[in-house]
């Protein structure tokens, strides 16, 4: 069982960790470039204020996945590994979002992942981090 939910935690860093690299490289391209015009129909933001949700997300995310591994603020990754699922479902099926000929495929498989994920932040939630034998009090 220890095994599974190692493996949960670390699908779950990757998953999170990939989309904040995305997320990052989408944001920085558009401030790079000084070119505001991202269209992601999913997400509630246009222009500047979408490029700016984007950076803000992705170093959110960054920040909560090492501070999650480190096993501190573990709280802050199973909060946004609630979050990325809830924006999925409502950005792809309660927006005005229509779907190309095979995104539906697409979006279904990126919302299973991140439910999947979810069991990972969860599990990370529980971690007793090990500390070395030496910083130990001894009592």
């Amino acid at each position: 069982m220890a095994v599974l939910n190692a493996l949960m935690r670390i699908y779950s860093y990757l998953y999170h960790g990939l989309l904040a690299l995305f997320l990052l490289a989408l944001a920085l391209l558009a401030l790079l470039t000084g070119n505001h015009t991202l269209k992601l129909e999913m997400l509630p933001w246009e222009g500047k204020s979408l490029t700016l949700w984007l950076l803000g997300s992705a170093l959110f995310a960054l920040v909560s996945i090492v501070l999650a591994w480190m096993g501190k603020a573990r709280i802050l990754f199973f909060l946004w590994t609630l979050i990325v699922p809830a924006m999925l479902v409502r950005g792809y099926f309660f927006s005005r979002f229509f779907f190309e000929p095979g995104e539906l495929r697409v979006a279904i498989w990126l919302i299973v992942g991140a439910l999947l994920a979810i069991f990972g932040g969860w599990l990370q939630l529980h971690r007793r981090v090990r500390r070395p034998r030496w910083s130990r009090a001894s009592v």
